[in-house]
């Protein structure tokens, strides 16, 4: 809901028209299993297609890491607005950084993604940790750490900061310790890819809040993904990230990780080439590491193919 009233003001800036809220409750809130259970791609998104295709709504606020790799062809990905800061942060007791955690400590999250990398770090560095499963928002996963259930939970960076909490991170976690989910820290601006004149114009004003390189750096991210074969619930990181000198940006770096949940085999992997212009150069760059990742036995890392 934050996010979204975020990106019904700047709709109502672009076009001078009022946006008025509709909340659609999905199947990924209500349920109470583990994500990877449920199947994790499209659990958060699918009523909000549904209503959109039914025309109850104009258009609907994603965060872009939900969204399957799949575009429907009866709906426009319009926007990608300027991504927040991609990366996972850790909220623990006592102000503890997760370098600081001590011998057995328990770490909350939902994301077999972070599991595999928290793991894997935890091993190469001396540490034991033991990553618990957990669910909730974002009250009910800080809340676990406040009644010392659990020693830190893993949340990120950019829902803490779209709902004014940020100050209650204790220690922000490197992409080099961390690679995000595809798309973290993005989100997704849908509506109708209709052929009526009403359509065509909300498309193009809802475009005037795309931003460009989030736009490519998120489209190679889910290549990557989609190259894999893996849906938002496989433990799969990417993160593409601009590289110049200055103020000239040269290249584009995509890194991609996958791992087992326990962190014992890791495949991690980057890639560097000219910033994309188009569409096909990002998704060829995700294609292409994602490719060498397989040859590297990443396809035997993922559990079950999620198609």
């Amino acid at each position: 809901m934050a996010q979204s009233g975020q990106v019904a003001d700047a709709v109502s800036q672009v076009t001078g028209r009022p946006v008025e809220l509709v909340e659609i409750t999905t199947y990924g809130d209500t349920s109470r299993e583990h994500l990877a259970q449920i199947g994790g791609t499209g659990v958060f998104v699918t009523a909000l297609r549904d209503a959109l295709v039914r025309g109850e709504v104009d258009f609907a606020v994603h965060s872009l890491k939900d969204l399957p790799t799949a575009q429907p062809d009866d709906l426009a990905l319009a926007a990608v607005p300027k991504r927040e800061d991609p990366r996972d942060v850790l909220v623990a007791r006592d102000g503890l950084r997760f370098t600081d955690l001590p011998e057995g400590a328990r770490v909350g999250t939902g994301s077999p993604r972070r599991m595999a990398q928290l793991n894997a770090y935890a091993r190469s560095h001396g540490m034991s940790i033991e990553t618990v499963p957990i669910r909730g928002n974002v009250d009910t996963r800080i809340g676990y750490v406040r009644n010392g259930e659990l020693d830190a939970v893993v949340l990120a960076a950019a829902g803490l900061n779209r709902i004014g909490r940020i100050d209650e991170v204790t220690d922000f976690l490197p992409a080099d310790m961390v690679l995000p989910a595809p798309g973290q820290g993005a989100l997704a601006i849908e509506c109708r890819a209709g052929n009526t004149a009403e359509d065509a114009a909300l498309v193009a004003a809802l475009s005037e809040l795309d931003d460009p390189h989030t736009r490519g750096a998120v489209t190679a991210e889910r290549s990557l993904l989609a190259a894999l074969e893996a849906g938002c619930s496989a433990p799969v990181g990417a993160l593409a990230d601009l590289l110049g000198d200055g103020q000239i940006v040269k290249e584009m770096r995509l890194r991609g990780v996958v791992g087992t949940t326990d962190g014992s085999t890791l495949v991690q992997l980057s890639t560097t080439g000219p910033v994309p212009e188009t569409y096909d150069q990002a998704m060829a760059l995700g294609r292409e590491l994602a490719a060498e990742m397989l040859a590297k036995g990443a396809a035997g890392l993922m559990g079950e193919r999620a198609h």
